[in-house]
């Protein structure tokens, strides 16, 4: 299937490593455009941009905190600078703290919530505007399967993504008259080169009997989808809460 989108500009949040880093890669070779945002993991950004330049296709690495609103309106301004609009967000930067409730602080309360949900409030207020002044854009938001069906020592990340799911629902109704689509990606485990390598390890016998298909996911089950939700033939889905995680849940 021709995706068709050479030419759209994608900022991709988190867009430097992992999951981020492959749907990156997935969008530069269906033709678009990539913004390619980090916080910190500028060596990995770097990296993500080189490897699509190197493929015939054009990436900019841009540093901004999401959960910083002037930081994110700069970005924004930047990439609009440099590309000439935004066409495609995913917002797919996190933050995760894996713990007890009563085990957490107040401030890692703070920081996943910034991440999680300020950080897709931001970057969407920061786009809209663009989108809506074309007439056409592609929200897209990636969440885990404890903002939908909760999930014990995730609490306070699973309140902020289930605020997330709920922005993309409200996104979806008041900016479908711009012709924006708004979705959200609700994930599964997802193994990644960051991921608690000796904890899986020792678990994942356990966790794999959550799964119907008996694996955990990857960066490249995930990407695919993210890509044809930012197409034209996802023209008439939107507001939709899209599960990709092997069947651990099926609500």
């Amino acid at each position: 299937m021709d995706l068709n989108l050479n030419g759209k500009v994608a900022l991709v949040t988190g867009g430097g490593r992992d999951t981020g880093g492959r749907i990156a890669g997935t969008l530069a070779a269906e033709g678009a455009i990539l913004a390619v945002n980090y916080r910190k993991s500028r060596a990995e950004a770097d990296a993500v941009v080189d490897a699509i330049d190197a493929a015939g296709g054009q990436a900019k690495a841009y540093q901004a905190d999401i959960g910083d609103y002037g930081q994110v309106t700069a970005m924004v301004d930047q990439v609009v600078a440099d590309f000439g609009s935004v066409d495609i967000l995913v917002n797919n930067a996190g933050y995760v703290v894996y713990r007890k409730f009563v085990e957490t602080t107040p401030e890692e309360w703070q920081a996943q919530i910034n991440t999680c949900l300020y950080g897709a409030i931001h970057c969407c207020h920061a786009v809209a505007p663009h989108m809506i002044n074309q007439n056409c854009g592609r929200i897209i938001s990636l969440v885990g399967d404890s903002s939908r069906i909760g999930e014990a020592s995730l609490a306070p990340a699973a309140a902020a993504r289930g605020g997330t799911i709920a922005l993309g629902k409200s996104l979806a109704r008041e900016l479908g008259r711009a012709n924006v689509c708004v979705n959200t990606v609700s994930l599964g485990l997802v193994q990644t080169a960051h991921s608690d390598a000796e904890f899986l390890a020792r678990h994942m016998e356990r966790i794999v009997k959550a799964y119907p298909l008996r694996r955990i996911g990857n960066p490249d089950d995930v990407a695919p989808i993210i890509a044809f939700l930012s197409s034209d033939q996802a023209s008439w889905i939107t507001g939709q809460v899209i599960s990709v995680n092997g069947g651990f849940s099926m609500v």
